[in-house]
């Protein structure tokens, strides 16, 4: 599948980081499997995995103030 996408003029993005920016998201909603994710970014499933915490998303489905509140409740 091919998307268009009209970005603002200007924005300094490379089109592997609108990709992983996009794959990271649909990861995190539920969308798509670590797998597909990979694929959709051209990297393997581990180094797609590692990279999802640069853009702030969880492996496991938690969110570092989730984590940290069920950390407390121990």
């Amino acid at each position: 599948m091919s998307v268009n996408i009209k970005l603002p003029d200007g924005l300094q993005i490379s089109e592997f980081e609108l990709s992983m920016l996009l794959a990271s998201k649909l990861f995190e909603s539920g969308l798509i499997s670590s797998g597909q994710g990979a694929e959709m970014v051209g990297l393997s499933k581990r180094a797609f995995i590692e990279m999802l915490g640069k853009y702030e998303v969880s492996v496991f489905g938690y969110d570092f103030d989730e984590l940290e509140e069920e950390l407390d409740e121990i």
